[in-house]
């Protein structure tokens, strides 16, 4: 069964949603309902493919053993913690590279869907113990943050502390019925924004390109156009879809899943845009890899200025967005992109003395928009795959 696509998952949210209301108005924690609840999804999920199912529970044997080998490191102060610690983290991300690579030669690789989203969560916990950040985690609570079912697929990205305290939570009536009509609105706005935004998009992304043709150069430019803007459409509303309905779901459940998109077509630079395009992906991707890149390149003084610091760790941090997508040349090459593009948007915020001299002038801000759009158009026709693989021929 398919997760936010299948008529049968709908369905089934029904009842699952019905007892989260009765068990919320009755003031009741819903913690230990979800994870069962969870459980029963996630069978559902792999009921097709037995291996990847298999896959998945080893997956989580696994991570929840070196989850508490790293506790029991750090409670117990051994002396070789943090060499210990790097190959508790290297162990925990093995399986997502050993996937990765296996699927290029192997599309049916063994893995499981998901499989990239729930690294990034055990990763998370892992870091997080080692910075003191975690003191203790129970098996149960490890289990459902990792196998939660409305974000197991594409995200968003939970962090490990909000959500054990959200599935602890004990809440009023008051407060869950709050909760619960907000996520009624989050669920029906991403229902439009995949079933009708995202069908609109996909639409035009093959008839509008064959209506214009490819007979001539200018013509063949123009529907490579028009194909680029329509992915565009569609990726945003079949990704942010999905992504309001997961967090519509979690609020029902009582987690408040984190928001993923706000608004990213009105970004005015670079920057912007990733502060509103997958923001859980972006916010790990910052808290995780960039800051502590620029940490300790600050402290070692790696380079001459902190600028050239933050430039490199862009560069660095979104190439590995692109290789967690995929071991592809299109991937890849994304990656770099926008690390190339965060790079020159933090040379010019800090060297440019134009910039500076201009950046609350109401033509340069429309005029950045502007030159923002395009750039992430084309990203997203490198991550596609057009530019390397026209579909249009």
């Amino acid at each position: 069964m398919s997760f936010y696509a299948e008529p049968a998952f709908f369905i089934l949210l029904v009842p699952i949603v019905v007892i989260a209301m009765i068990l919320g108005m009755r003031e009741k924690p819903l913690g230990r309902y979800g994870l069962a609840v969870s459980v029963i999804m996630v069978l559902l999920l792999f009921s097709r493919t037995p291996a990847s199912l298999a896959f998945f529970v080893c997956y989580l044997i696994y991570s929840i053993a070196l989850e508490r080998f790293v506790l029991g490191l750090f409670r117990n102060e051994n002396p070789r913690r943090i060499a210990l610690y790097r190959c508790a983290l290297a162990l925990q991300i093995a399986p997502l590279a050993v996937y990765k690579v296996g699927v290029l030669f192997e599309p049916d690789f063994l893995g499981f869907i998901g499989i990239s989203y729930i690294t990034f969560k055990a990763v998370q916990v892992l870091i997080e113990t080692r910075d003191g950040l975690i003191k203790s985690m129970g098996v149960l609570e490890y289990l459902y943050f990792l196998a939660f079912f409305p974000t197991i697929t594409s995200g968003p990205i939970l962090r490990s502390r909000k959500f054990v305290e959200d599935m602890n939570a004990t809440r009023t009536r008051d407060e869950y019925l709050e909760l619960l009509y907000r996520g009624a609105g989050w669920f029906m706005l991403g229902a439009l924004y995949k079933f009708i935004g995202a069908a609109i998009g996909q639409w035009a992304m093959w008839f509008l390109p064959s209506v214009i043709g490819t007979a001539t150069i200018g013509s063949a430019v123009m529907a490579n156009i028009v194909y680029a803007l329509a992915y565009t459409v569609y990726l945003f509303f079949d990704f942010a879809g999905y992504s309001h309905m997961a967090v519509g779901l979690g609020f029902a459940l009582g987690i408040e899943v984190p928001r993923n998109f706000k608004a990213p077509f009105l970004a005015t630079d670079i920057k912007d845009f990733w502060n509103r395009w997958h923001i859980t992906l972006s916010i790990w991707l910052r808290d995780f890899v960039f800051m502590r890149f620029s940490s300790a390149a600050l402290q070692r003084k790696w380079f001459s200025s902190s600028v050239t610091t933050a430039c490199i760790g862009f560069i660095i941090n979104m190439t590995l967005m692109g290789l967690w997508h995929g071991l592809t040349v299109d991937y890849l090459v994304y990656g770099i992109y926008h690390g190339l593009l965060l790079a020159s948007c933090e040379l010019m915020q800090h060297k440019w003395g134009f910039y500076k001299k201009h950046k609350r002038d109401r033509w340069f801000k429309v005029c950045s928009w502007a030159i923002t759009m395009i750039a992430v158009i084309f990203g997203l026709a490198l991550f596609s795959g057009q530019v390397f693989h026209n579909p249009l021929g």
